[in-house]
């Protein structure tokens, strides 16, 4: 048992963790990856969109590639951008943006980003539920209905 007014339990360790990993952590770069692959996270979407994080030297400057007009707004919200990469990590991660000009690659969407198209219900189900007087009750099993139908079609 511990003695005195000393306690070392999994819940101190734990606080103390990261306060102590942090700057090592910083140091050898193993934000790097994350800023790169979770770059939509960080900066949003519609900015992911028009530019992409090429790569984060030792020193902390992180390589942006933009299109033309898109760079020199890159060069005027970059505090925000920096901030952001900050709040996401929780430290400095990145202290300045190397803006360079050229070609942005289209991002694919997103698995998801679009919802599949809800299948049609056959004749015989709409017909079967046309009775039910709670219309949201009704769509909801012509729509179950329906996919139950599609799946049955896929086998």
């Amino acid at each position: 048992m511990a003695t005195g007014s000393q306690s070392f339990g999994g819940r101190a360790l734990a606080r103390l963790i990261p306060g102590l990993t942090r700057k090592a952590f910083a140091d050898r770069g193993f934000h790097q990856a994350a800023v790169l692959t979770d770059w939509p996270e960080i900066v949003g979407e519609e900015l992911a969109g028009q530019c992409v994080a090429l790569e984060l030297s030792r020193d902390g400057i992180l390589a942006v590639r933009a299109h033309g007009s898109v760079a020199v707004a890159i060069q005027h919200i970059e505090p925000q951008i920096l901030d952001r990469i900050a709040t996401y990590f929780g430290f400095r991660a990145v202290k300045r943006l190397a803006i360079r000009q050229g070609l942005v690659p289209k991002r694919s969407p997103r698995r998801g980003a679009e919802p599949e198209a809800a299948p049609l219900p056959s004749p015989s189900l709409d017909s079967k539920l046309a009775d039910l007087p709670d219309p949201g009750l009704r769509q909801a099993l012509l729509r179950l209905g329906a996919r139950v139908e599609q799946t049955g079609e896929d086998k």
